[in-house]
């Protein structure tokens, strides 16, 4: 009887109240502190991205896939590849950049004001976009810019030298003022870390190539590749910068989105939706080529 009675209380015990509130509270606790994440989700990701999706297929006559299909015309693939193009280039340019200056603040022996005076800088100029970027950078560099024309006093012209601000090469020159910034700010944190590592492994005798291929690269690797994706991500999705520089005349994927939504050529949001879709498949797919990468370097 008594070894029956330490059987049930044996299943019993799992079921208890205290068993059941030691299981379930953490679980509680985590939904408690995602239910946040979980809704601005909801409500800044997933609704807009099926709102898209909805409208992209929405026809007179009822559901319908032509806009979508629309996006594989010449006109649209080349707007996407330029888009692509350009942030590449500023994302890699950016990224670059960005790294040796984020290094020099944090390993190189320069005053302490610089390096707070550059990261201010950086946090000021990495949300100095649009049309206030695309006027400073005319008045700087356009053809009767400041610039401009303190340097054909110098004998350099630079237009009869064939640069334009207002074509591909103007384009990348102003996204970098703020991808270059974006990028400092992305990326001083993870340095800092990765210093604090070189130090141990100089103090147990590692040389600094053993460092860098051993723990440095490794430590920056995720930071990196995450960081050269929100500049790649910031260049692709700008639309006033390029807008205002170019009056709309370069082919980019936001500004037809917004020929078509604002309807001063054509006016068709529909293909609008469709078009912005097309640039969720993009960030989706590059996202998941980095997540690839990331797999194959930790295998």
């Amino acid at each position: 009887m008594q070894q029956g009675m330490e059987r049930v209380d044996a299943v019993l015990v799992p079921y208890s109240g205290a068993a059941l509130r030691h299981r379930f509270l953490p679980l509680a606790e985590s939904a408690i502190w995602f239910a946040p994440f979980l809704a601005f989700s909801l409500a800044f990701l997933v609704l807009p991205a099926a709102g898209l999706v909805a409208g992209s297929t929405e026809g007179l006559h009822g559901p319908t896939l032509r806009y979508l299909a629309q996006l594989l015309q010449p006109q649209y693939l080349m707007a996407y590849e330029s888009s692509i193009e350009l942030s590449a280039v500023t994302a890699v340019l950016g990224g670059i950049v960005g790294v040796l200056l984020s290094w020099a603040v944090v390993a190189g022996r320069i005053p302490r004001l610089f390096r707070s005076t550059l990261l201010t800088f950086s946090g000021v100029a990495s949300n100095f976009a649009g049309v206030p970027l695309a006027f400073a950078f005319t008045s700087t560099l356009g053809p009767v810019g400041m610039v401009t024309l303190l340097l054909a006093r110098f004998g350099l012209n630079l237009y009869r030298d064939g640069f334009t601000l207002f074509g591909f090469a103007g384009l990348v020159l102003t996204y970098l003022y703020f991808q270059i910034p974006l990028m400092v700010l992305l990326i001083t944190p993870a340095l800092e870390h990765a210093t604090r590592w070189s130090e141990a492994a100089a103090n147990l005798g590692a040389s600094t190539a053993a460092y860098w291929w051993h723990v440095g690269l490794p430590i920056l690797r995720l930071p990196l590749l995450g960081a050269m994706l929100l500049l790649f991500g910031s260049g692709f999705g700008a639309y006033a910068t390029a807008y205002a520089l170019t009056s709309g005349m370069i082919n980019l994927v936001p500004i037809l989105i917004g020929q078509e939504m604002i309807g001063n050529v054509v006016y068709s949001p529909a293909l609008g939706d469709a078009l912005a879709v097309g640039m969720i498949v993009v960030m989706a797919g590059v996202f998941l080529g980095l997540r690839l990468v990331q797999r194959g370097t930790r295998a």
